[in-house]
């Protein structure tokens, strides 16, 4: 079975974020470290797990700049077999759907059998990219899925809704966005990040997967006007003096001030 996962270069989610002087992007000066999305590490995970019971081959692929080389490294050390970058510079302001369309033709050249993908990419939140992706495809999705079984040409999907969990069951070839807690994704080993200078990055532009000039050129359909960090948290208040007094003039400001009861 040939799995693609699909990868997201994003900053470690332990940097301090800081706006750009543009006020739309982040200050990437201030960024140390980039890193693989964390929901596509389940994913990733996943894929390995697949393989190492049924055999096969995990592939990664990615659609950004050239920096996102060093974020696939990452994924070859975990264990993949060879990695895909679809490169442009474009893309780090592309919005899902041009993204998708750029997986899309990856996915039709590689011809695979299961697409997996992290519910979304850490920084936009969006998760439209994986949806707008099986869609161009014509497969099977399942979204936000936190147990997943794949035999027989088939997958049995399980994610959490309001009150209860919701199964989905679909056959091959599927997308398949995943969850935390879906497994425990590995650590590279030393062995998997030597191996992984070796691992072939077969890099492409959009144009020699075929897709049209305008893809990037006409810019996103959704755009970020502004970006702002959450205003600083105030200071506490204190209530002294009488226990009894104090409860009393608790409850009212939960009532009166912060209409919490």
């Amino acid at each position: 079975m040939k799995m693609l996962v699909c990868i997201k270069h994003v900053p470690d989610t332990e940097t301090k974020i800081r706006v750009g002087g543009d006020g739309r992007s982040i200050d990437e000066a201030q960024v140390n470290k980039w890193i693989i999305s964390p929901y596509d590490e389940y994913a990733l995970e996943q894929a390995l797990l697949f393989r190492e019971r049924d055999g096969g081959e995990v592939v990664l692929l990615s659609a950004g700049r050239e920096a996102a080389q060093a974020t696939l490294r990452q994924g070859l050390a975990m264990g993949a077999d060879r990695a895909i970058l679809i490169k442009d510079d474009r893309f780090d302001s592309a919005d899902g759907l041009q993204r998708a369309r750029a997986l899309a033709a990856a996915c039709a050249a590689e011809t695979p059998d299961l697409v997996l993908c992290g519910k979304y990419g850490v920084g936009t939140d969006e998760a439209q990219t994986g949806p707008m992706l099986a869609e161009l495809l014509g497969w099977p999705h399942a979204a936000g899925v936190a147990k997943l079984e794949v035999a027989d040409g088939a997958f049995d999907a399980e994610r959490a809704i309001e009150g209860g969990v919701e199964v989905q069951q679909g056959r091959l070839p599927a997308l398949i966005s995943c969850e935390k807690g879906l497994n425990e994704p590995r650590y590279p080993s030393l062995k998997g990040i030597m191996q992984a200078k070796k691992k072939p990055i077969d890099v492409k532009t959009p144009e020699e997967l075929g897709l049209d000039a305008d893809l990037l050129e006409g810019g996103p359909r959704l755009t970020w006007e502004s970006l702002e960090l959450p205003p600083e948290r105030g200071a506490g208040r204190q209530i002294e003096g009488d226990p009894a007094e104090a409860g009393r003039e608790l409850v009212r400001v939960l009532h009166e001030e912060a209409r919490v009861i």
